[in-house]
């Protein structure tokens, strides 16, 4: 349990970080639940509070059917965590103001950290967001790689931002989602792989 709670609160720093310091200060967005929100809130002025409080616990929901009590603690401490960090995080951001001028630049550190932060927290069995909680509990499901579950739900969510957002912009958010993905499922794969080799 305490290399789990080391795992949650490493995540959800890197999570907090990177959102903080790059997606929340460029034009690169992300997929999944934040892009729905934003998507309502433009077409229906929904605030993005509201949406993400019905959005988040309808996928937590799932989660918590498909994975457990534990989930659902471990999910809880590494959302609080990522808020605290974000809310010491903010007044100090951006950190790195000179990549901004740079989507492709943003896209590609926006990943390593989203990525990275929800591998870590993933890892440890729980998530800091609907999103990853969704994909945790669909990958449980079918039994399929989580990096394909991602790539699925956050392209679908972006395919339905270009009704609003530039060519441009889904292009470099698109580039971030990609990336992010496949971040995530190669550490999950390290660690499937690590668990193997300590039971043989």
């Amino acid at each position: 349990m305490r290399k789990d709670l080391a795992l949650l609160l490493a995540g959800s720093f890197i999570q907090a970080f990177g959102i903080c310091n790059i997606h929340a200060q460029s034009t690169v967005t992300e997929g999944g639940v934040l892009g729905m929100t934003l998507l309502l809130h433009h077409f229906l002025n929904i605030s993005p509070a509201l949406s993400s409080l019905v959005l988040n616990s309808a996928c937590y929901l799932y989660g918590i059917h498909r994975l457990g009590r534990p989930f659902l603690v471990r999910s809880a401490l590494s959302s609080c965590a990522y808020a605290l960090f974000y809310s010491f995080l903010e007044p100090f951001s951006p950190l790195f103001p000179g990549i901004l001028s740079s989507p492709l630049l943003c896209s590609l550190l926006g990943a390593l950290f989203i990525g990275t932060g929800a591998g870590l927290c993933v890892l440890a069995g729980g998530a800091t967001s609907g999103d990853d909680a969704l994909a945790m509990g669909i990958c449980d499901r079918l039994h399929c790689d989580i990096r394909y579950v991602y790539l699925c739900t956050d392209a679908f969510v972006l395919i339905l931002s270009l009704t609003y957002i530039p060519l441009s912009d889904f292009a470099y958010s698109l580039l971030t989602v990609l990336l992010s993905g496949q971040i995530i499922g190669i550490i999950q794969k390290l660690d499937i792989k690590r668990r193997k080799e300590k039971s043989t």
